[in-house]
């Protein structure tokens, strides 16, 4: 049995057949996690879909209104590039639900498990790059405005900078954003996070570790978060289709351990998103997301938090 829980809904399972977003990588990660004996069913966790009370707290009303209608224009879509479904919108829905419940457990068991999340590209009035609602932002506006928390950090490990995150959290001194990411890739604007560190094309393990390590270690000591939500993309890997990064899975393996471990050392509980993910081989991102898992229940037994 693992000393956190995994949240998980059939539900995050998009179905879009032929897409760059492999959705399905969601339930083969729970086969996986099972398969290999690292997880038991009794460690999964069911989300409800967040209620529309939580989503208001981070994005524009109109905005979650045209979504749960179906009623976003031509623009819009294009600008979300995924289709439109009321399955795509109740999967969103399930994500936002399932980041809150992950950060719930994670206060309570310190590092809880989202198997799906991460849509760190919508922002408060619209939404983009796969990402309709912001499910990081709603977890934490959520636990802030129950007397959860009173200070968090994002720390976002994705290929791709977290533009949406970045500017609903652009005023807020209680919420720090950290991004670390390939400096030429999508998006083109980038609004800035606290701390962004642009890579170039084809770094990769000790150049990105390093970076990591000198930029996130010292943040994370001086802002004493309570709540940390890692953004763990699979994405930063050599051989992803959207990526331009070199990391192997070792590499990335290892970032997952300093990003929990570091935060665990410091007192913070950890919430853990997974974000893109687009090998070319579809078994490689699944396996970079269990890497994830196993990187947490050995971070969690190394702290003495297990």
């Amino acid at each position: 049995m693992l000393p956190f829980r995994l949240v998980y809904h059939e539900g995050y399972d998009l179905n879009f057949g032929e897409h760059v977003f492999p959705t399905q990588k969601y339930r083969l990660i729970r086969e996986r996690l099972l398969a290999d004996g690292l997880a038991k069913p009794t460690d999964f966790v069911a989300p409800e879909p967040a209620p529309e009370q939580d989503l208001v707290l981070v994005h524009d009303e109109g905005w979650i209104q045209r979504l749960r209608t179906g009623t976003l224009s031509f623009h819009e879509i294009l600008k979300l590039e995924i289709p439109y479904s009321r399955q795509m919108v109740n999967a969103f829905w399930l994500a936002a639900g399932g980041t809150t419940l992950a950060a719930r457990l994670a206060l309570r068991d310190g590092l809880g498990f989202n198997i799906g999340g991460g849509f760190h590209h919508a922002f408060h009035g619209h939404g983009e790059g796969f990402c309709a609602v912001n499910d990081v932002a709603i977890a934490i506006r959520r636990l802030e405005r129950e007397g959860r928390i009173e200070r968090a950090m994002v720390v976002d490990c994705d290929v791709h900078h977290g533009n949406g995150t970045a500017a609903l959290f652009a005023s807020d001194r209680k919420v720090f954003t950290l991004s670390i990411h390939q400096l030429n890739n999508y998006p083109a604007e980038k609004p800035p996070s606290d701390i962004d560190i642009n890579l170039p094309d084809q770094a990769g393990d000790e150049e990105y570790l390093d970076e990591l390590r000198k930029h996130y270690v010292p943040a994370v000591a001086s802002f004493q978060p309570q709540l940390v939500i890692y953004v763990a993309g699979a994405d930063p890997y050599y051989q992803d289709q959207l990526g331009g990064l070199a990391l192997t899975m070792a590499g990335l393996k290892q970032r997952d351990r300093l990003v929990i471990e570091m935060a665990l050392r410091h007192g913070a509980a950890v919430a853990v998103t997974l974000a893109g993910g687009y090998a070319f081989r579809l078994n490689d991102t699944v396996a970079i997301h269990v890497n994830t898992v196993r990187a947490g229940k050995e971070s969690m037994e190394v702290t003495g938090r297990a």
